[in-house]
């Protein structure tokens, strides 16, 4: 021991001496005594003279240390701190000299240090100021105590909870690997973190984080690709992952100073490789116990973020992609042609939609599955054919779409020929050879419209088109035609408006019996007044409902407003024997049409025979068993069924006789020159006859004058129809027009 040091403890025993005899008569502690027992003590102590050298360094502090005490007595106290701090440490200990004040003096504190092998250490440190009153020299005494274990756990501890915190928050993978890395670079001296992810289907390995890794060691390591013998024995070998990220990089690792690695492979819970977690370590020497830990403790929580990360991207790929081909679906399109008009500026680009030719009868012939892989084949040659700044999407159905940026007339032309030859190539599913024909529609932006909704609508008017023309064929939206589809998508939008807020109403027309003059019933007839558009002909709005699936919607309305307004005109005597209400082809395919109707009738309590559903052309020309057995079952509930304008398409007399018809009407077009086309009366008569032989009522539309009223009269029509008695007319006019009727006693004088 130093003279510097029994002078200190000397000093120390002497105040404590007279301190206590001044209380109890006991024996004085020498300096001897003293310096024994900080010697033997079991926390390693420090004690500094007033030029910061060493005058004690007890065995334990040797053994913390990990130097002997021949090497440090007498050297300046800067030799036992952290490297980065021992040229500002005498200024800090100066400081405290000269003002009294200091971070560490007084307190207690954790500091990290390495021991002289390498090995990490965290003490916990407190440090008393001596001041010798005979000299007003100053000396601190330094205990320090090991809490190297405690502190790691408590660093797992903040590792963990940050960890989890970050899983909670929807962190993405890059930003959860890399507030893992700084956390383990700040918990192990000298360390270098790095988080890596394995593409499984490229068996690419790819640097997710690595915030302190230099960077040609990282570009080194970046995009490594593993065989299929090397991800095995990562999955059985985690420990192995050396092998592949230091074995063969450490020439550069350690000329960049990264002297050690300790690493291990990602594995999921069902034993994948997911990817490899590193941690390089600077320095000669190195305990690799801790750093090891470190690892291990990591391991987890690098499988959770990529698993999180990979649901994430499920849920992505099911929300953006079609989940058969893996083409962008319709909602993801509609978000990327936003974007692309967004950028303004010059944007220019085509929009190719391709729809497949006859895909119902390959759907048909070949079942669900084998179509599926007759979609992804297109699909695959879709993908095959373009340029990764295209944009491929399959929006449902049979229908793909491309966008191709920058296309002039001409590279469309191009393209669009690409297209139908690359799809016509035959096609082999399973045993059958297929022939393969599409049509193209083509629109551009900025010339066909302004958003995605007209784009791709104009690009669909020009599909059908071009499969009208024929097949195999491509067409571009013309500016004609872009006012046509405009205005179909502008009516459909206030159509469905309209019907949502009860904007539609019905008018009626009168039937008269022709050999009576009594009120034969009324037909239901839509109208639509828009309070923008104004009055929408019906020929106008009921093909926009047909193209977009509103038309059933229409027709339901139409049964139960009808069957409304029954109930209230006979609640104030106007007694209208029957209503005939218009449906279109498509309510004939459903089979609750029937129960629609038994349920209305029962409702409003009315009897079956008030009602005529009126069935057109295409509805007896439909061969389908569905659709016959939906009419032969409005049939057996009683309820008329009236076949509308007919003789105005293919009307087969063998169907007429096979369906449960109760009424034929006769188009308006046959009455147009009636007074004196002797062949329109020819046929109006064989029509006559053909129904009243088959016990069908025979409604003639369109009768517009007396000498037509007349000659219908000799030809023994059963009911006329037409603007001779009256034109469609609101239920409060048509109540009027019955009560004027029904005062004069017949319904078949010609209204003024």
């Amino acid at each position: 021991m130093s003279g510097n040091a029994r002078k200190v403890i000397s000093h120390g025993a002497g105040c404590r001496a007279d301190a206590l005899e001044s209380t109890v008569d006991q024996p004085k502690i020498s300096a001897d005594v003293l310096l024994s027992a900080m010697e033997q003590a079991i926390d390693p102590m420090v004690v500094i003279d007033e030029h910061n050298n060493i005058i004690l360094f007890n065995a334990a502090a040797e053994r913390i240390w990990g130097l002997p005490r021949t090497d440090v007595m007498g050297r300046n106290v800067s030799c036992l701190v952290p490297q980065a701090e021992r040229a500002q440490h005498d200024s800090y200990i100066d400081r405290n000299r000269e003002t009294g004040i200091g971070r560490i003096v007084g307190t207690s504190r954790e500091v990290e240090f390495t021991r002289a092998n390498g090995e990490y250490v965290c003490g916990e440190l407190s440090i008393s100021r001596v001041q010798l009153a005979d000299s007003h020299k100053i000396y601190y005494i330094a205990v320090m105590k090991d809490v190297t274990e405690q502190s790691r756990q408590r660093k797992i501890l903040i590792l963990q909870n940050d960890v989890l915190q970050a899983l909670a928050a929807d962190l993405t993978v890059q930003e959860m690997g890399d507030l893992l890395c700084r956390r383990v670079d700040g918990f192990v001296p000298g360390g270098v973190a790095a988080f890596m992810l394995l593409d499984r289907s490229r068996r690419g390995l790819s640097i997710v984080a690595s915030p302190g890794m230099p960077n040609r060691y990282r570009t080194a390591l970046d995009s490594m690709e593993l065989s299929t013998e090397q991800v095995e024995l990562l999955r059985t070998e985690p420990g192995s992952s050396n092998k592949l990220v230091w074995d063969g990089y450490s020439s550069l690792a350690r000329s960049l100073g990264l002297q050690w690695c300790c690493s291990s492979a990602i594995i999921s819970r069902t034993g994948q490789v997911m990817g490899i977690f590193a941690l390089y370590l600077r320095g000669d020497e190195a305990d690799l116990a801790w750093p090891k830990r470190v690892v291990t403790t990591s391991m987890p929580f690098c499988a959770l973020a990529i698993e999180q990360n990979e649901t994430r991207q499920h849920i992505a790929q099911l929300s953006n992609f079609d989940s058969l081909t893996g083409l962008l679906n319709r909602t993801s399109l509609h978000n990327v042609i936003e974007r692309l008009i967004m950028r303004g500026g010059d944007s220019q680009f085509s929009l190719f939609m391709v729809d497949i030719d006859r895909f119902r009868d390959i759907n048909d012939a070949l079942g669900h599955v084998n179509a599926d892989r007759f979609l992804i084949e297109i699909g695959r040659r879709i993908r095959a054919l373009v340029n990764d700044e295209y944009i491929v999407s399959r929006s449902g159905g049979d229908e793909f779409i491309i966008i191709v940026p920058d296309c002039s007339h001409a590279k469309a032309e191009q393209f669009a020929e690409k297209l139908i030859n690359a799809i016509a190539k035959p096609l082999q599913v399973e045993e059958n050879t297929l022939t393969i024909s599409c049509c193209v529609g083509i629109s551009t932006f900025p010339e066909n419209g302004p958003d995605s909704e007209s784009l791709l609508s104009l690009a669909d008017a020009a599909a059908r088109q071009a499969k009208e023309d024929g097949r195999g064929l491509y067409r571009f939206a013309g500016h004609e035609k872009n006012l046509v589809a405009q205005e179909r998508l502008m009516l459909g939008s206030a159509l469905r408006d309209s019907l949502s807020k009860g904007m539609l109403n019905l008018h009626y027309q009168p039937q008269v019996e022709t050999m009576t003059g009594g009120l034969y019933g009324v037909e239901a007839l839509s109208r639509w007044h828009h309070p923008t558009l104004g009055n929408i002909y019906p020929s106008r709005f009921i093909a926009v409902a047909e193209e977009t699936g509103q038309i059933e919607a229409i027709g339901r309305w139409s049964l139960q407003e009808a069957c409304s307004q029954m109930v209230r005109w006979d609640r104030d005597g106007v007694r209208v024997p029957t209503v005939a209400v218009n449906l279109s082809a498509v309510h004939f395919r459903n089979r609750s049409l029937p129960e629609y109707i038994a349920n209305l009738l029962s409702h409003h309590g009315l009897t079956p025979d008030r009602l005529t559903v009126e069935i057109t052309e295409s509805v007896m020309m439909d061969s389908s068993s569905e659709t016959e057995e939906v009419l032969h079952a409005i049939r057996r509930l009683e309820v008329g069924l009236s076949m509308d304008d007919f003789g105005t398409g293919y009307s087969s007399l063998s169907r007429l006789t096979r369906l449960p018809l109760t009424e034929i009407k006769i188009d308006r077009s046959f009455i147009n020159d009636f007074e004196t086309d002797t062949n329109a009366q020819a046929v109006t008569m064989a029509v006559i006859g053909i129904g009243s032989r088959l016990g069908m009522t025979v409604v003639t539309e369109g009768v517009e004058t007396e000498q037509q009223w007349r000659l219908l009269e000799e030809l023994h029509c059963d009911v006329m129809q037409g603007y001779l008695f009256a034109r469609p007319l609101p239920p409060a006019e048509l109540e009027k027009w019955f009560r004027e009727r029904q005062a004069k006693g017949s319904f078949v004088i010609p209204s003024a």
